[in-house]
């Protein structure tokens, strides 16, 4: 980037990224950009703040506070993810590229010489500070005493990584029930480099600054940066701590660990540890760090995480009548979804009427209250008719968006609902807004999944349904987790999986997951095993009341699919007339 950027091929480079579809179809990204590179070319950068942004673009009133509401640091993410793709695909040869650094809101403007960009071994100048994290790295001299410290320090550092779970100390189980009703409170430690290459310290130093921008929006995680504790305090200034180290892969030139550690302060124990491969490109480039920084968040800071082990717990064994808060609700919520449980649905639609009045019009609690009466019973416990409740639902819902249009649960709830209206174009869509908020929810991931998968679109549905069984300890995975990896093994004649994942799946999702798994054991030749699973779909009550096809087909179930459980069902024994009318 040179000094004085050019404000004519600013502007251009500013037309051509408004002009491309996926920002133009978002007028408050448009905003956001068009005003950080107007305030950046007006030289009045000390002015491009949070609050500015807020208030300025947004829309929030002057007593907006950044560290309650969010928006600006998930719009920027948004915005950061849309730039790395335009400049990867449309604007790869643009002469001159707008950048958003990780963990500012000031833009860059660098000038991209195509025939040094072919060239990874040439070292690129840099004309200033706020360029180090784009520039090359030139010829660093380490002497022979300090490479060996870095590698001893690896290797002892690996060793102790990989028999964690060996030497790990038992939990303290003695946990204070103050502790476990309130957010885990989370502080995020730079990530040390032990990578030896020192220009790649300025990324990695900013993981830790996405980590926290990636964590505010779940609402259930109190989450700071850095600093110790203060021992002049009466409490501990965190629950947990998070850090990790980078370093080079001994087995693989050019490559590198990632490793992160999550500390229980209290019992002074590892809780969670996990590692991954990255490439120097992922630790070089801002696109690169924010995906790692979302794949940490995905396998940590959802509730059924390792972080809301207490919560649970605490949920599992004792009543919480008269102590209710905002947190508790949303643990119980992901645990009804777990289960599907009618007693867990009760507890839940409890855990909101005990909220003070002002928390139960947030949009998370209506949203949660919305897809409750969608899934069961009127709030006064009374059993409506599905129009009814679904239309009852459709009212709550909206006052949830209305109410918080920048959460991804709301939205996911919305593409819920939607979808069992049988609105699916509209659930598509709302699913998409709701992962583009924040892709950690690995609900709105696996249920997405699970919606691609149904309507035709297996590769998609597969890949969203893989993220998400990864990211999710093993024994917080919801049974339909493995209602499209169960369409998908059936379209890949894998039958044995099929049979085990429709039955996984059926358990929460019956009528799913009890037609897939007669054409599972149709797939393995088992008349037994058919006989078995068939009455299964014989006494789902929506069958019953629509017709086994029917119903199928308001689910949005595909062509191919609805043929296939037509052709199954059929070969099964089941009368032509159940297929498409009640019995």
């Amino acid at each position: 980037m040179a000094e004085g950027p050019d404000r004519e091929a600013v502007d251009q480079a500013l037309a051509s990224l408004l002009d491309w579809p996926e920002i133009a179809r978002s007028p408050q990204l448009a905003r956001f950009l068009a005003y950080i590179v107007g305030r950046r070319l007006n030289g009045d950068t000390q002015s491009i703040k949070a609050y500015s942004i807020a208030v300025d673009v947004f829309g929030r009133p002057p007593d907006f506070d950044p560290q309650a509401d969010p928006i600006v640091r998930v719009q920027a993410r948004r915005l950061r993810s849309l730039l790395d793709q335009y400049y990867l695909g449309p604007g790869a040869k643009d002469p001159l590229r707008i950048q958003l650094p990780v963990g500012r809101y000031v833009p860059d403007f660098i000038k991209w010489d195509l025939s040094e960009a072919a060239l990874p071994d040439t070292p690129e100048a840099s004309s200033g500070a706020e360029e180090t994290a784009a520039a090359r790295p030139g010829h660093v001299t380490v002497s022979w005493f300090v490479l060996l410290v870095l590698a001893l320090g690896a290797t002892a550092l690996t060793y102790a990584l990989s028999t964690i779970g060996l030497r790990q100390a038992p939990q303290d189980n003695q946990v204070t029930v103050s502790a476990a009703m309130q957010p885990p409170r989370l502080r995020v430690l730079e990530f040390q480099n032990l990578t030896g290459d020192t220009s790649l310290a300025p990324n990695i130093s900013a993981l830790a600054i996405e980590l926290v921008t990636d964590f505010v929006p779940l609402l259930v995680v109190d989450v700071a940066l850095g600093g110790r504790a203060d021992p002049e305090r009466a409490e501990p200034e965190a629950d947990f701590s998070l850090t990790g180290i980078v370093r080079a892969d001994r087995d693989l030139e050019g490559e590198y660990q990632l490793s992160a550690i999550l500390t229980d302060l209290a019992a002074n124990s590892i809780v969670w540890n996990w590692s991954m491969a990255v490439s120097r490109e992922q630790l070089a480039e801002r696109g690169g760090i924010d995906e790692i920084a979302q794949e940490l968040v995905r396998r940590l800071g959802g509730t059924r995480g390792p972080l809301h082990d207490r919560a649970r717990q605490l949920l599992s064994q004792s009543d919480i009548k008269g102590q209710e808060n905002f947190y508790l609700c949303g643990v119980l919520f992901s645990m009804y979804r777990t289960s599907n449980s009618p007693g867990l649905a009760e507890r839940v639609g409890a855990c909101i009427e005990g909220l003070p009045e002002k928390e139960r019009e947030g949009g998370n609690v209506l949203a949660a209250q919305a897809s409750l009466t969608a899934e069961g019973v009127a709030s006064d416990g009374s059993a409506l008719a599905v129009e009814d409740r679904l239309a009852q639902a459709d009212e709550i819902m909206d006052r949830a968006v209305r109410a918080d249009p920048t959460s991804s649960f709301v939205w996911e709830q919305r593409a819920r609902l939607d979808e069992v209206a049988g609105e699916h174009d509209m659930a598509e869509a709302a699913y998409g807004t709701s992962l583009q908020i924040n892709p950690a929810n690995m609900d709105a991931l696996a249920a997405h999944a699970r919606h691609l998968a149904l309507i035709g679109q297996l590769e998609s549905g597969a890949t969203a349904a893989q993220r998400a069984l990864e990211s999710v300890p093993r024994t917080q995975v919801p049974d339909w987790y493995y209602c499209a990896p169960a369409i998908g093994a059936l379209s890949e004649q894998d039958y044995r999986d099929a049979l085990t994942y429709a039955e996984r799946c059926a358990r929460i999702d019956v009528e799913l997951g009890s037609v897939l798994a007669v054409l599972a054991a149709q797939g393995l030749g088992d008349a037994a095993l058919v006989a078995q699973q068939l009455p299964r779909v014989l006494e789902v009550p929506s069958f019953r009341q629509a017709g086994i096809v029917t119903r199928m087909k308001q689910r949005g179930a595909s062509q191919a699919l609805v043929y296939r459980i037509a052709n199954g069902l059929t070969r099964a024994g089941v009368p032509a007339s159940s297929l498409i009318s009640p019995y």
